[in-house]
This record gives structure tokens, sequence and C-alpha cells, in this order.
């Protein structure tokens, strides 16, 4: 293999293993959720509208800025962030941290915070997937 393939390869370790570091383990996502925190779903409405985790609040992330303070006008409001993929939401962290938002959390995937959430039985609705 050449250098340059080499760095590519490492590249996209160290981005995996920063993703996997930055995500909110399950055990303090749920104890947040039974301290009120809300889930914030920031993929789009159409992807929102294929499935969703019940509870959850849909704010895409292009209108994030401009429509979070209608679900969360506190910003101590324990906040748990998930997309797709996870990249979504851990952009989501960081732009809400930004405007002042103190606890904010990035679950990852749709799929793994439907997974961290299935059993909370203090979520609206269980967390159930819809």
């Amino acid at each position: 293999m050449s250098m340059f393939t080499w760095i590519i390869l490492a590249g996209i370790i160290l981005f995996l293993v920063l993703k996997r570091v930055s995500l909110l383990r399950p055990a303090a996502a749920r104890q947040w959720l039974s301290q009120g925190a809300l889930v914030i779903d920031v993929r789009t409405e159409g992807e929102f509208r294929q499935g969703h985790i019940a509870g959850a609040v849909n704010v895409p992330l292009d209108r994030l800025r401009d429509d979070i303070s209608r679900h969360a006008p506190n910003k101590e409001q324990p906040l748990l962030l998930h997309c797709l993929s996870g990249t979504r939401s851990g952009v989501g962290r960081g732009v809400l941290r930004g405007m002042g938002y103190s606890k904010v959390f990035n679950l990852g995937s749709y799929y793994r915070a439907a997974r961290v959430l299935k059993n909370c039985a203090s979520s609206p609705s269980g967390a159930q997937v819809t």
C-alpha cells in the first residue's frame, strides 16, 4: 500500500474512534432522560416521517438555530440529540453549545438511540420506534 492509502486509512480510523468516544453512554442517557431530558431528532422531516422514536421532537439540523428555542427555551434543559448516523447530531451538539445550551449530548445514530432509550419507562411512550 502507498503512504497516501495508509494516511487515508488512519484518518478514517481516527474519525470513527473520535465519533464513538463522543457518544453519550447508555446509562448516562437513561439518567438524563429520567431527569427530564428532551430527545431531539435532527434528521429531515422526511426521514422523521419514515420512522422515529416516540416522544422525540424533530428539529432538522438546518433549522436548529432558529427553532430550538420553541422546544427548549431554557438553556439548562438537557437535550439528547440523534440523527441517522450520529454525524449531524454531533454537529448539532456543537451548534447548541455555541448558542449557550449547557447540557447537550449526542446519542449517535437513530438505531443506537432507539436501542439506548428502548426500555426507558420515563420516556413519554417508552421510547418506542414508530
